[in-house]
């Protein structure tokens, strides 16, 4: 009546070692450490530069606990706080010997120290988040009017194609303010260009006459208006995620706040100038046309110099070659859907492939066929400093929207151009409103009065169960250990961000799933009551008391459920913890401890009573 087969108390006995393994990280706690990442995208984080940070550290006699090599960083590890901020010094001045031009950022940060066998299984610890663990929060502007001011100016490229396509002249094209102006030079021509753009659905146009010229003076409608803004704050946000996550922030917070902000919490990051560094490493794509007729040896020899031709920016091509672009822009990343690494069919060389949207391709086939036998550079912007990637000479036209760069790439590069630019740029400018850092003792204060509540919270559960239940009020609280122990385990595999409120929610749920237990034992005395033998009482509390377990259980997790869907921030942090404790709670408060109850009462035959409190039955 009340055994479990062998299976199932092995089954439980595994998923206890399994659940003790996984939580196990979470008490090693966490080492100061140096976290060098790349600032430019065609630089590559590898094993040199490895070897160069640990040759520094060794000259300057700083050591250190452990370096760890990854995709997107080098991470090294020390013992203390002090010898932390030695060695970014030291690493600083080692990689970057033109402060006022990195090539690589270096920040502090905090990495685990829990033994390379558990990271071996990918045992790790929960993420803390920014209020436990310290760092870096910032709250964002985003510029909402040059989001429609890029908007209008993207809108104008397409104006000016559709009047071409239809053999429409107009007199020129220029934006003041958040309006476009179109100038024709006759009423006729105004009228069928009217109605030529009203395909354009973003736009308002409005008639207007100034001296010899006729306007048509486009605004965007409302409408497009706030999808801009919304499109803009999006893409931004996306941005935000690419570039932090690509540099290796643990579990960073970026989400929207009000209609034109954005807050970014870095957990770990303590350096506030490499951390705007991290935010600051966005890229665009820009194609400009070579100036080839300028580019004499006397010009370029100048331009080296700093006497640069009006209207041309002065450039160095990968190879060392120097190159003088047109600042007119042709083409820009808004344009571009999607970039992938591949290889040139002709040449065999890695090459970045991309594709246009329908205007950026119709753009870009109309500036082929003009400009064939010329040179086009494809620029990528980054913090506001152009490289040239590539400069080839335009073959013949190229429809169809489908474009291939390559030239001096390695695979790899290949690799990080085209991933820098499917992360996009950002749609719109954004400016710091407000910046603090939460230093890493308030971070552990934190940790340690959340930790003493759930602590004393289930000293006091234990100690009331076992004085009111006695016997089984310590299977009980066994149970109940398992159910935390369920709990830190199934958050540290999820690599879930840990902050005060999910502590708060740890500490409600031990006081809910203990209730799952009251009620098993407070059944099993009714029984008792009631004439029950001590086995069948047993066996008639846990399922009778099944049914009013779930549903309770069910009602609070559907609270917390819409928690989740509804809440943000904080709030659905504490849901999560919250909807996943109610669950450990169920299989802990019934399946765990009728697994204890069976261990001490199965195996006899007569049990001459129960110690389950004030009811002794023989």
């Amino acid at each position: 009546m009340n055994r479990f087969p062998t299976w199932k108390y092995a089954l439980i006995a595994i998923a206890v070692a399994i659940a003790f393994l996984y939580t196990l990280p979470n008490f090693f706690g966490e080492s100061p450490a140096v976290q060098v990442s790349s600032v430019k995208a065609t630089i590559k984080v590898d094993m040199a530069l490895l070897q160069r940070i640990e040759e520094a550290l060794k000259r300057a006699e700083i050591p250190y606990t452990g370096a760890i090599l990854d995709a997107n960083s080098v991470r090294v590890r020390f013992a203390d706080a002090d010898t932390q901020l030695k060695a970014r010094d030291r690493v600083e001045k080692s990689i970057n010997p033109d402060p006022s031009n990195p090539t690589y950022v270096v920040a502090l940060n905090l990495l685990t120290s829990s033994p390379g066998w558990l990271t071996a299984i990918h045992a790790l610890p929960m993420y803390l988040g920014l209020d436990l663990r310290g760092g870096v929060h910032f709250l964002l502007q985003v510029d909402m009017q040059a989001a429609t001011t890029k908007k209008l100016e993207s809108l104008a490229g397409d104006i000016r194609s559709t009047l071409r396509d239809r053999n429409l002249r107009h007199t020129g094209i220029q934006r003041e303010g958040q309006t476009l102006r179109i100038r024709f030079r006759e009423t006729e021509t105004r009228d069928k260009g009217r109605e030529v753009l009203a395909s354009l659905g973003d736009l308002a146009f409005v008639e207007r006459g100034e001296g010899e010229d006729l306007l048509l003076v486009a605004t965007l409608k409302p409408d497009a208006v706030k999808r801009t803004q919304d499109y803009a704050l999006k893409q931004n946000i996306t941005t935000l995620h690419n570039r932090i996550n690509e540099l290796g922030v643990a579990e960073p917070v970026i989400q929207q706040q009000g209609a034109d902000r954005i807050v970014v919490q870095l957990p770990g990051v303590q350096d506030t100038a490499k951390a705007k560094d991290i935010l600051g490493r966005t890229a665009s794509l820009e194609i400009r046309m070579v100036d080839e007729e300028k580019m004499t040896p006397a010009v370029l020899a100048a331009a080296a110099a700093g006497d640069v031709p009006f209207g041309t920016e002065y450039y160095v091509e990968r190879n060392g070659a120097p190159v003088l672009v047109k600042k007119q822009v042709v083409l820009t990343g808004d344009r571009l859907t999607d970039a992938q690494p591949g290889f040139d069919s002709q040449t065999q060389e890695p090459s970045v492939n991309m594709r246009l949207d329908g205007p950026g391709a119709r753009i870009f086939q109309e500036v082929t066929r003009e400009n064939v036998g010329k040179r086009m550079a494809i620029l990528l912007i980054e913090k506001g400093k152009g490289e040239v990637i590539t400069a080839p000479v335009i073959k013949t036209e190229i429809p169809g929207g489908r474009v291939q760069i390559s030239g001096r790439m390695s695979t790899t590069e290949a690799n990080d151009v085209a991933l820098l630019l499917r992360a996009g740029s950002l749609a719109a400018p954004m400016e710091i409103v407000e910046e603090r850092t939460v230093g890493p003792s308030l971070g552990r204060e934190n940790i340690e009065k959340g930790f003493n509540a759930t602590r004393w919270g289930f000293l006091a559960i234990v100690v009331f169960m076992s004085v009111y239940y006695v016997l089984f009020g310590m299977f009980s609280s066994v149970a109940l250990a398992v159910n935390l122990l369920f709990l830190v385990a199934i958050l540290s595999l999820l690599q879930a961000t840990l902050t005060l409120p999910g502590i708060a929610a740890i500490a409600l749920t031990l006081g809910m799933a203990i209730d799952a237990n009251v009620l098993i034992n407070e059944r099993i005395r009714e029984e008792i009551r009631h004439g029950q033998s001590p086995q069948a009482a047993i066996a008639e509390g846990y399922e009778r008391a099944w049914g009013t377990i779930l549903d309770s259980n069910i009602t609070t997790l559907i609270a917390g459920l819409a928690l989740l869907i509804f809440g943000s921030g904080p709030v659905r942090g504490f849901a999560v913890v919250h909807c996943l404790g109610i669950l450990t709670s169920i299989v802990s408060s019934v399946v765990v401890s009728r697994a204890i109850v069976n261990l001490y009462y199965g195996h006899r035959r007569k049990v001459a009573r129960l110690q389950i409190g004030d009811t002794a039955w023989k």
